[in-house]
């Protein structure tokens, strides 16, 4: 994860004061998100309380931004770490259309959607631009 902003800049959503969002390569889940901490910590305790709070708003205002733009039944938040030591959630916007609804996304295995480079910016655009709105208060 701490590699991650660098070596798949194709996939960047925004920089944060606290964090980093980035478009998931496994598109399976419409506008999956991963976003993660600059600092490399693993627990939420071990952030100074206004930094936490402050990185919670930046989840909660990516989290806005994907729901305004992928319109899902349900918005979901998965922040485990068990594999990947670095504080990251997994941003899955949910329509009860998908194949594991309501489900867990990993309650069982899927073929990866890949998506063309261009498809990938445009997704990223588009988030982009809710993302601004809702920094602006308009979404």
């Amino acid at each position: 994860m701490c590699t991650r902003w660098q070596d798949q800049s194709q996939l960047r959503i925004a920089e944060f004061e606290h964090c980093y969002a980035m478009l998931n390569g496994d598109q399976f889940f419409p506008g999956y998100t991963l976003l993660f901490t600059k600092s490399h910590v693993t627990e939420l305790f071990h952030m100074e309380p206004g930094v936490r709070g402050a990185v919670v708003e930046e989840v909660s205002r990516m989290a806005a931004a994907l729901a305004a733009v992928y319109r899902p039944a349900k918005m979901n938040y998965e922040l485990l770490g068990n594999m990947v030591p670095h504080m990251h959630w997994h941003l899955v916007p949910r329509q009860t259309d998908d194949p594991l609804w309501p489900r867990p996304i990993w309650s069982e295995s899927h073929q990866e959607c890949r998506l063309s480079d261009n498809r990938y910016r445009e997704e990223i655009s588009r988030i982009r631009v809710a993302l601004d709105r809702v920094e602006c208060g308009e979404e």
